[in-house]
């Protein structure tokens, strides 16, 4: 069986034992748990960025730096190879554990959107049954989205619903307006229009791989900023290539609703949609987020099925602030 906190716990060592090239730092909590700031009180790096990317992915993806053409713009980007798409993407990176501790005071309340293999031993959500698959493993490394570090209660909660020591708990974080938090939410172009996939009721466990590249979103001021220019990369830079084995009406009867212009709300920048939408999250047309274009290449039939497409104009206008 894989297992991704066992593969990604490979990447986390790496990352702890080069902690000073990557401008990161490493803490051991008093519970023996262990946090990995890479990007809330150090300034992180970009290969602390694709490492931690990485690790979301369980160990099963190869993500690498590139340069992205719109128009005249050549943007930096980033390109995903997955295999084994279900588990790494919706049952390792998919940010699918809202994990909230409270505190005595609300200031003391921590809350973060988590994310990386450890969801596979937690495993409550909904797709685990959808994709078949659980986690066996004595460690849990998850990946927070976060402004705030990780104390003690939070490894606390995470061994608890893991069902491992809190000695064996690792906990990556990074803020939205960080090099790391840029490039993991870059890195995420694969395991949108997958989970897109699976919300309009195409059949996720036929596909065989996926390949996305993406642009990188320049680092904001400010968190909430930041999370409408990583948005925009997926929404509106964003490709996603995938080799399924189907029949090919399956894909024909879902194709045109994959890519983010299916949606009502496509064409505005994502940080003014929050704005428009008083800041409900849930408001904003779920059918939006996915990648700008989608591929599909059926192996069954060898056609190739494509559908939405990158408007350079629009991605230069969002992207270059």
């Amino acid at each position: 069986m894989i297992s991704v906190n066992q593969r990604a716990m490979t990447i986390v060592r790496r990352m702890m034992g080069d902690a000073t090239a990557l401008s990161i730092e490493v803490k051991s909590l008093q519970n023996g748990a262990t946090v990995i700031d890479t990007g809330i009180n150090v300034p992180g790096s970009l290969e602390a960025g694709r490492l931690f990317a990485a690790v979301c992915l369980g160990g099963l993806a190869r993500i690498n730096f590139c340069n992205l053409n719109f128009g005249e713009e050549t943007l930096p980007g980033v390109s995903v190879a997955v295999d084994h798409p279900t588990v790494s993407c919706m049952g390792s990176q998919y940010a699918g554990w809202a994990l909230k501790v409270k505190g005595e005071e609300k200031a003391d309340t921590y809350f973060a959107m988590g994310s990386g293999p450890a969801r596979a031993l937690y495993a409550k959500e909904a797709i685990f049954d959808a994709i078949g698959y659980r986690d066996q493993a004595d460690i849990a490394v998850l990946a927070l989205e976060s402004r705030k570090l990780p104390d003690e209660r939070v490894a606390e909660r995470v061994a608890e619903k893991c069902g491992v020591a809190s000695d064996q708990v690792y906990l990556l974080a990074a803020p939205t307006a960080s090099l790391a938090g840029s490039i993991q939410v870059a890195a995420r172009v694969v395991e949108t229009g997958l989970h897109k996939m699976h919300e309009v009721g195409f059949d996720i466990n036929t596909i065989l791989s996926g390949y996305g590249t993406c642009p990188l979103a320049a680092i904001a001021k400010k968190d909430m900023k930041a999370i409408g220019r990583t948005n925009d990369t997926v929404l509106y830079g964003g490709q996603a290539w995938y080799t399924v084995r189907t029949e090919d009406d399956a894909i024909t009867s879902v194709i045109d609703r994959l890519p983010s212009s299916a949606s009502s709300d496509y064409g505005v920048s994502f940080y003014d949609l929050f704005k428009r939408y008083d800041g409900d999250f849930y408001k904003i047309d779920p059918l939006l987020f996915s990648p700008a274009q989608v591929s599909i290449n059926n192996m069954a039939s060898g056609k190739t099925y494509r559908a939405g497409r990158i408007d350079d104009r629009l991605v230069a206008s969002i992207l270059m602030p």
